[in-house]
């Protein structure tokens, strides 16, 4: 009978755990989507952890269990915007971005990135500014805003050296200021301005990114930038 016992204990967690973990991570994505509303129509201090749990339909000690503090929270609310979901995948190796390696001109490149910036700027534009206003009003959010802008530029690096390696070098090509120049417009703030503020299509705006791009690294070209 002890051995029965045993087996059937052991059977049942084996059937349960994954039950179990898939219940923990729809739990997770809806605090997640509930902080995220919260946020951008609240701002990061007005919105608390009870506030969250409410809005989540959980309790607010489920939602410290599941991230430990807002802080912690923030930063998976900007994770998920950026990537689309919680799979743990890199950005760079997201079946979206993978235009960018696929282009075989510098220009292809930069326009394909264009489409990345649009679609990130898409889903993250909202709270990307929660987090820039969040930055003046405490240690955790500006150490967040910091390695968001850290991370944008490492992106644009990628990108341009990508880019270098697809045609001729443009005569005196600045590598430091075309990565300045891609980190400029890939920020999510122009989406927000000119989608959401003036009404651009995202059509026009993925457009007017690139060529910004194009004629403001010099890559594909085939002249320097001025």
């Amino acid at each position: 009978m002890g051995v029965k016992s045993g087996s059937g204990g052991e059977e049942r967690r084996r059937y349960d755990s994954p039950l179990r973990s898939e219940q923990s991570r729809q739990t997770r994505r809806a605090i997640v989507s509930a902080a995220s509303r919260l946020f951008v129509s609240r701002g990061y201090a007005s919105a608390s952890l009870a506030d969250i749990a409410r809005e989540a339909s959980v309790a607010r000690p489920t939602v410290f269990a599941a991230f430990g503090s807002k802080a912690a929270l923030l930063r998976q609310v900007v994770d998920q915007a950026l990537a689309g979901d919680d799979e743990a995948v890199p950005v760079a190796e997201r079946p979206w971005f993978r235009p960018v390696w696929d282009a075989r001109t510098p220009r292809a490149v930069l326009e394909a990135y264009a489409g990345v910036c649009c679609l990130i700027g898409s889903r993250a534009a909202a709270i990307f500014e929660v987090v820039r206003r969040a930055a003046d009003e405490g240690p955790e959010p500006a150490e967040l805003w910091e390695t968001m802008r850290r991370n944008r530029r490492a992106g644009a690096e990628m990108v341009v050296r990508h880019a270098e390696t697809l045609g001729p070098r443009p005569p005196d090509l600045d590598h430091e200021r075309a990565v300045d120049v891609v980190w400029l417009f890939n920020d999510p703030a122009h989406y927000e301005a000119l989608v959401h503020g003036c009404g651009w299509s995202e059509r026009a705006y993925t457009s007017w990114i690139g060529e910004q791009m194009v004629l403001g690294t010099g890559l594909g070209t085939g002249r320097p930038a001025d």
